[in-house]
């Protein structure tokens, strides 16, 4: 049976979204690389948009995320913001182009919020905490992002669970408290023990966690379309639900995973999380 379709609604605001945290309402978010993509996935009621650095695999067939270039984000995040109209949308900061300076990622970060983005996203804790103060206080959204980190791939050893052990934990929680008091209003906790998760929800209360891979403690989740409709090829991870094969189309199953997270059957504990 297919759910219902979302009513005509306003465009999302950060302090909508807040509003939404604060009452306990969770927060959808999936990825769109396309104006089509954007239209179908904001019709079927997802809070947020993410344009993911995850294109280069998806799109441009690159084997991680480093190949890819500012100007492939700008150029996607124009595609989404074309087919979007009420979503949030977050452009992710993409390998080598916030890393050198903080003026180079006001530059970076400017280019994608002209190209549309509401938000920009970033990578890693630690240093990166003075970057997200410097551009918060230049009036761009931040959304961090901690765990695994795509783009540091390889200095990470592979695709594997980050904070497992009481160290690696505890260096999770105080990178998202330095990045919470820098600024970061957002956090994509990807790939990390549910406990860890809700332990840095905890400590931080006022900032919207969103989890890929980080269990049910977060205010919200994050999946990439492709991998929740099943349409990716190769070995899925376990956080991954096939949403497709639930509905009769592309857009009731987005729709099935806005309802699956917002009455929180998704993520399942005992089967999506670690």
């Amino acid at each position: 049976m297919s759910t219902p379709a979302v009513p005509d609604r306003k465009p999302m605001t950060l302090h909508r979204l807040r509003d939404m945290h604060a009452k306990g309402e969770k927060i959808t978010m999936l990825t769109a690389y396309d104006a089509t993509f954007a239209r179908l996935v904001d019709d079927a009621g997802v809070d947020t948009i993410l344009v993911g650095d995850s294109l280069g695999m998806l799109v441009q067939g690159h084997s991680s995320t480093v190949p890819v270039s500012i100007e492939d984000m700008v150029y996607h995040t124009r595609c989404v913001a074309r087919g979007n109209r009420t979503a949030w949308v977050v452009g992710d900061l993409p390998f080598g182009s916030y890393q050198e300076s903080r003026e180079q990622a006001l530059r970076s970060s400017v280019a994608l919020m002209q190209a549309g983005a509401h938000m920009v996203k970033l990578e890693g804790g630690g240093w990166t905490a003075e970057t997200v103060h410097f551009l918060t206080e230049r009036g761009i959204p931040v959304c961090a992002h901690l765990g695994l980190t795509p783009q540091s791939v390889h200095a990470l050893g592979g695709y594997r669970i980050q904070g497992r052990d009481e160290a690696g934990a505890q260096t999770l929680r105080k990178h998202a408290k330095e990045l919470a008091d820098a600024g970061a209003a957002m956090m994509v906790l990807e790939l990390m023990p549910s406990a860890v998760a809700r332990d840095v929800q905890a400590d931080n209360p006022g900032v919207m966690t969103i989890g890929i891979g980080a269990g049910q403690g977060t205010a919200g989740q994050v999946l990439v379309l492709h991998d929740m409709l099943h349409v990716t090829r190769g070995k899925l991870p376990r956080f991954v639900r096939n949403f497709m094969a639930e509905g009769g189309s592309v857009e009731d199953a987005v729709r099935r995973y806005v309802a699956a997270v917002k009455d929180g059957s998704f993520p399942d504990e005992a089967v999506h999380a670690y």
